[in-house]
Parts: structure tokens; C-alpha cells; sequence
């Protein structure tokens, strides 16, 4: 119960980041009308994927130049039509780098597994962000976490090991939920078993879930040790909701 208490107030914190980075102050937009379709985004991005928040949706016939309009036009066709999407949000990419590369990352990472794509988005931002990319778009994740995921998924294992061990010895680093299972899953595929189980553990202590428990089952069971209690364990876990759903999904 606690560490779902802890886990539930991390989402929420969550919910508060990506809404507060969604957010453009208006009154800095030049224009009446570009200003009116900075409150429309506003008003959308609360909504965000929704068929409401797209219905009537004037944003880029008011304002043409304005990023937010493109951006907010091309979430819903996340659910699906991909080349629309990419349309829309390259466009807001083109009108403002700086605002918009991390969505466009992070659409690709996410629902695309576009690595390469991701991988230069994010060598992209260093340009604004020299300090350092900053979160993933819904929180969870610093994104030199998914830069190194990203290697990982194209065969960089080692690389991505480093990486991530780099982040989180680095001083000032605020983790994310699930950094240490995804260090332990770099580890595991690595086939070094040890350093593996060490970071689920870790995991474990800072917020459990059901993958995490299943692939502690799976170094168990490679180990010729009983694994069978873990396997239920994460059918429980799983049941209870605490698994590794990203709380965005876009859908009419």
C-alpha cells in the first residue's frame, strides 16, 4: 500500500509537469489573433487528444505562425495515422525547435520506435538544452534515459549500460520511475545476470511493478532457482494496475 501511495502521488506530480509544460502564457504572443489561437491551444491542450478538443478547432487559421496550433492539430493522429502526424508536427517543429523537438522525440520513441529518429531529435535539443534535455513528455523519464533506451533497442547495449549508470551518478540527477528496471533490462539482455537482479531490486524499493517482478522471475528461473511465487506475483501485480501504462492515449 505505501508504495502504491508513493507511486500514485509521483503520477499526480507527473500529471501537474506535463500540463504545466503543455501551457503557453498568451499574453507574450503578438497579435490578436495569433494570441486567440494561443488560448485555443490552451484551452485544447487540457483536452489534449480528445475529439472535443479538436472539434472546431481554429488554432492554425488564426495564426498560421504559431507552433502550438500544428502541435496541438497533430496529437490525435498518434492513434494511428502516423504520416499525418509527422506533417503536423514538423511543422511545429520548423516554427519553434526549441518548444517542440521533445514532443516530436517523443512520439517517435513511443509509438513509432522510430530509435534513430528519436536519437537525433534529442542531439537536436542539446542546441537549446545545453544543461540537459530535460523530461519526457508525460514525466516519467529523463530523457537521457530515453536516448539510452533508444541505443539499446538498436543493439548498442554497452553503450546504453553507461549511459544510464553516467545519469545516475551524476550529481543533481533527479531519477525517473523507472530507471533502474530499465538499467536491469539493458543488463539482463547483456546476459550479466548479477548486475541485473541488482537494479531490480533496486527498482523494487522505489516503486514495484509488474514487469520489474517478471523479469526478477526471469533471472530465477535462469538460475535454476523457484520462480514459480514470482510468476504469481506478477499476475497479482498486474491485476492491481501497477504496470508500465503511459497515462497519454490518444483516441476520438
Amino acid at each position: 500500500m505505501e508504495k502504491f501511495q508513493r507511486y500514485y502521488l509521483s503520477f499526480l506530480l507527473l500529471i501537474v509537469y506535463t500540463n504545466t509544460i503543455a501551457q503557453v502564457t498568451c499574453s507574450a504572443v503578438e497579435g490578436e489573433d495569433c494570441k486567440k489561437a494561443c488560448e485555443l491551444y490552451n484551452w485544447a491542450s487540457d483536452r489534449q487528444g480528445s475529439r472535443e478538443s479538436q472539434e472546431g478547432y481554429k488554432g492554425i487559421e488564426l495564426c498560421p505562425d504559431f507552433s502550438g496550433a500544428y502541435m496541438e492539430k497533430a496529437v490525435p493522429y498518434l492513434n494511428g495515422s502516423f504520416v499525418t502526424w509527422k506533417i503536423f508536427i514538423d511543422k511545429a517543429v520548423a516554427l519553434d525547435p526549441k518548444r517542440n523537438l521533445g514532443s516530436r522525440e517523443w512520439g517517435k520513441f513511443l509509438f513509432l520506435r522510430d530509435y534513430s529518429g528519436s536519437i537525433r531529435d534529442l542531439e537536436e535539443l542539446k542546441k537549446y538544452y545545453p544543461e540537459g534535455p530535460g523530461r519526457s513528455q508525460n514525466g516519467g523519464y529523463n530523457l537521457g534515459i530515453v536516448k539510452a533506451t533508444s541505443y539499446s533497442a538498436l543493439g548498442q547495449k554497452e553503450k546504453a549500460a553507461g549511459f544510464i549508470e553516467g545519469l545516475l551518478a551524476a550529481r543533481g540527477y533527479v531519477k525517473g520511475l523507472f530507471d533502474h528496471y530499465r538499467l536491469g533490462v539493458t543488463y539482463f539482455e547483456l546476459e550479466r545476470y548479477d548486475k541485473a537482479l541488482e537494479n531490480f531490486e533496486k527498482q523494487s524499493k522505489e516503486y514495484d511493478f509488474a514487469e520489474n517482478i517478471y523479469f526478477k522471475s526471469k533471472v530465477s528461473k535462469i538460475r535454476n532457482k523457484d520462480y514459480l511465487d514470482l510468476k504469481k506475483l506478477v499476475l497479482q501485480t498486474y491485476d492491481e494496475g501497477m504496470a508500465m501504462r503511459d497515462a497519454y492515449s490518444p483516441s476520438f
